[in-house]
């Protein structure tokens, strides 16, 4: 591959990556913390890139490099169970994403809950819409003093800056849900 191939590729991979997140030239040049200009060049394909600068980039982009420079392709990407992440949050309570690269201005989380397990609930900023989905087991939902009895199927949305926690109602089996939430934009 010559030289000028791969910054096209470069730059159509850029630009298909940075639209796929609904990031704007200068929202990807802060994230990366490079000059809105770095970005600009490398999108026309007249950039010679630093590794540092192509660090920062994919960093930002939460890609490995290797998709910043290959040919284009079809947009899939497969992860093993394994690679996704899994955090013990609250007591018997494990999350992983559900989508494992950013995706603007949202969570979305699998929520795995050990019997009689209990998490407290993080508020966000107000406009903040949260919901949660039972796929397994039984899961009581606290909102602001109110309890929410779900089963599998069961749906709840509220306000995500509202107190909040979660509780396996069971104390023998486990459960599970979706929590996605829909974050507010700061000043708005």
């Amino acid at each position: 591959m010559t030289a000028d191939g791969t910054a096209n590729h470069l730059a159509r991979n850029l630009v298909s990556l940075r639209h796929s997140r609904a990031l704007t030239q200068d929202g990807l040049a802060k994230q990366a913390a490079v000059p809105r200009s770095t970005i600009a060049n490398l999108e026309s394909g007249e950039g010679n890139p630093s590794l540092a600068v192509l660090v920062k980039v994919a960093g930002a982009l939460g890609v490995p490099i290797d998709e910043l420079l290959a040919s284009p392709r079809a947009k899939v990407r497969h992860w093993p169970a394994d690679e996704v992440a899994v955090v013990g949050k609250g007591r018997g309570v494990y999350v992983r994403a559900l989508v494992p690269e950013p995706v603007p201005d949202s969570m979305m989380e699998v929520m795995d809950f050990a019997p009689g397990a209990v998490m407290g609930g993080t508020p966000h900023l107000p406009g903040t819409r949260e919901f949660f989905t039972c796929l397994e087991g039984r899961v009581n939902l606290m909102v602001a003093g109110d309890r929410y009895a779900l089963q599998a199927g069961d749906v709840l949305a509220f306000p995500g800056n509202l107190p909040h926690s979660y509780q396996n109602a069971d104390g023998v089996s486990p459960a599970r849900g979706v929590s996605v939430v829909i974050l507010a934009k700061a000043g708005v």
